[in-house]
């Protein structure tokens, strides 16, 4: 120890710690190694075991402990119980088969190694668990939607579901209280418990954003709070509070659209603030010194790496090779799987406090993590270029345009409607790394413009510059003065090189709209790029599944894949389910082999006969958002003015229904 005594002040110890928030972090990534990483070396350092500079006080503790809620939190957002959906027996067998090989090959290891048989459970438990560390990667890459990543994703929900039961089994054990009773107890109180966060509180929340939504505040502390409760109830039914929060993210990302100012809100705080502070207290944990007196912690971690890396490696390739994957997309698997983190440091911080493991322990456990988090990304961008992206043999031919880095212009008149077409507008736009365009356009009349009128054009433009800059979108606000509100449109859609246009539409015509035709007829007949004609009467987050609605005549089309595209975005980001409905003109066998050539089998498919708009209506759903696709002189509601016949014959069926129709210039 350096100093005489730890810094005790507030705000000394607070500035410290924020000092060590922002430097350690930049310096290993200049080195290229993760963060975190950099964080819990940092810990060690500042640490009583280290030049003795902060001490592991009540405060570092539950700032921490708030860290590792929000760390186990975090991770359940980015799990979704859809990716069980798509390839469901695979993510079953890959998820059963990388939680019991690392199971009984670590601890098989850690027996051999001396440990007793409960510390050698737990600490298998962490090899069995991983972070998806390398997943950003994969998403740059466009290997999302492959059965490779689909099967890992939803392998990745059981075998941390069930890695944390072991943890909460292991405990109780440890602490005398593994009786017949509490089997009797745990068994009915964590299916109950698990049944209502899974179905309460995207019920709750859903209740809540609906009546609550135009309050940014107060949807982040309902979400704040959604943590505690669910992670209180945990240890109410006698199981770690880890648990309750793993189970809260997964419950809560339902209903947060993924680029939305709220999910970037949230990752912001925890990825800024607590969960550094986490990492930073494990790393206080740690006793660097333990690796010279003790050198035997040197085999424990050699052991643990070994043990990990093996065992995660042939989880991936039997299940792989049983599954017919080739080399790469078994490659993927395995660099997706072998990082730990999240629910390992979560693990063995319980497991310490509680006095099953030692320091030795958990400084094996760091070293695993360290080698692990730098093998992860490597492995994966290494072995991911080589796999095919879906829908990569049937590219889309040249003349479709590449919507990469969408520039999309949205025009703000009304803020009672702004809200959900800047959410819609947000997440395409942010999906290809984009620019949101919101424009408001100021009528030019024979007098002067009247100041009111000013001072609503940059009311409006600054909210919506407000959202997009919560959501860490780029943004470029357009006031306008034009002789129309169309001609406003178009020509800014020109000027700023817009790539697609979102209109808002109110479900009807009037009747000197279908005669002389409307400010959105005027658009689509003017503009030389797409077009989205959105009516969301509900929050666009509150949706479940995502219909795309077409004819087999669309399929043939060129921009089909754009919508298809779009409609998959839409469907990731709203951790909604995607399913297509053919309305079949043509033969069943045709109709059938087109399907098959432009739509990923991953995708599920209705096949009905007979009225467009009548089918449409026969498959819709509550909380559904219906997609729909048209192109001047294909579909036969694109005809003169007022044109949008089918959508305002569903519309008016059922007025709570979310449409959008995407329009593509001949």
């Amino acid at each position: 120890m350096l100093f005489s005594g730890p810094i005790t002040a507030p705000v000394p110890v607070f500035l410290t710690i924020l000092a060590i928030m922002l430097v350690a972090p930049l310096l290993f990534e200049r080195l290229r190694l993760p963060g975190i990483v950099g964080l819990i070396v940092a810990g060690v350092i500042v640490g009583p075991h280290g030049i003795g500079l902060l001490e592991r006080d009540a405060t570092i503790v539950l700032l921490g402990t708030v860290g590792l809620l929000f760390l186990m939190f975090m991770a359940g957002l980015e799990t979704s119980l859809d990716d069980l959906k798509y390839n469901a027996d695979k993510a079953v067998v890959f998820g059963l088969a990388t939680f019991s090989l690392p199971m009984i090959l670590g601890t098989v290891a850690m027996l051999l190694l001396g440990y007793n048989w409960l510390a050698s459970i737990l600490v298998a438990s962490c090899f069995a668990t991983h972070t998806l560390l390398a997943l950003p990667i994969l998403t740059k890459l466009g290997l999302m939607r492959t059965q490779t990543i689909t099967t890992t994703l939803g392998g990745t929900l059981i075998t941390n579901v069930l890695g944390l039961l072991v943890l909460a089994i292991v405990v109780k054990a440890f602490k005398g209280n593994l009786t017949l009773s509490f089997w009797l107890f745990l068994i009915p109180s964590l299916a109950i418990y698990t049944f209502a966060t899974l179905w309460g509180v995207p019920k709750i929340g859903r209740w809540f954003f609906k009546k609550f939504g135009h309050d940014e505040n107060a949807e982040f502390i309902f979400v704040l709070a959604t943590l505690f409760v669910v992670s209180y109830a945990a240890e109410k039914i006698e199981i770690e509070a880890i648990i309750g929060a793993f189970l809260a993210g997964i419950a809560i990302t339902q209903i947060i659209p993924q680029m939305s100012s709220l999910m970037n809100r949230i990752q912001f705080i925890g990825n800024t603030l607590f969960v550094p502070f986490f990492l930073i207290s494990v790393g206080m944990l740690i006793d660097p010194l333990i690796l010279v007196q003790q050198p035997q912690s040197l085999l424990v971690a050699a052991v643990m790496i070994l043990a990990e890396v093996v065992s995660k490696f042939l989880a991936a390739w039997i299940p792989g090779k049983l599954f017919g994957f080739e080399f790469p997309g078994i490659m993927v698997m395995f660099g997706l799987s072998v990082a730990q983190a999240a629910s390992t440091l979560a693990a063995i911080t319980v497991a310490f406090d509680i006095k099953l493991v030692d320091r030795v322990t958990v400084n094996g456990i760091i070293a695993m993590i360290l080698v692990t988090c730098v093998a992860s990304p490597w492995i994966v961008s290494r072995w991911g270029q080589q796999m095919q992206s879906p829908g990569s043999s049937l590219a889309a031919p040249a003349a479709v345009k590449d919507f990469k880095g969408d520039r999309v212009l949205v025009p703000v008149a009304n803020p009672n409607t702004e809200d959900n077409l800047l959410r819609l507008a947000l997440i395409l736009a942010k999906k290809t790394g984009g620019t949101l365009l919101p424009l408001h356009v100021i009528l030019e009349g024979e007098g002067e413009i009247s100041a009111t009128a000013r001072m609503q054009q940059t009311q409006l433009l600054m909210a919506a510059e407000t959202v997009a800059h919560a959501a860490a979108c780029p943004v470029e606000p357009i006031p306008r003065i034009d002789t129309a509100v169309d001609r406003g449109i178009v020509r800014s859609a020109i000027e700023r090189n817009a790539s697609l246009i979102i209109c808002g539409w109110k479900g009807f015509s009037t009747y000197q709209e279908n005669f002389f035709g409307s400010v959105i007829d005027n658009v689509i007949n003017r503009s030389p790029v797409p077009v989205s004609i959105a009516r969301l009467p509900e929050p666009i987050q509150n949706t479940s599944r995502v219909l795309l609605a077409v004819t087999d005549a669309d399929l043939a089309v060129a921009s089909f894949q754009q919508t298809l595209d779009r409609a998959k975005s839409l469907a990731e980001d709203l951790k909604a389910s995607l399913q297509v409905l053919l309305v079949v003109t043509k033969g069943d066998r045709d109709s059938a082999n087109l399907s098959e050539k432009v739509i990923t089998p991953e995708i599920p498919i209705v096949r009905v006969k007979g009225n467009f708009a009548s089918q449409i209506s026969r498959q819709l759903l509550t909380k559904d958002l219906l997609i729909l696709t048209a192109v001047p002189h294909h579909n036969s509601w694109w005809y003169g003015p007022g044109r949008l016949k089918v959508p305002e014959a569903i519309a008016r069926a059922h007025p709570q229904l979310s449409t959008i129709v995407f329009y593509f210039p001949v």
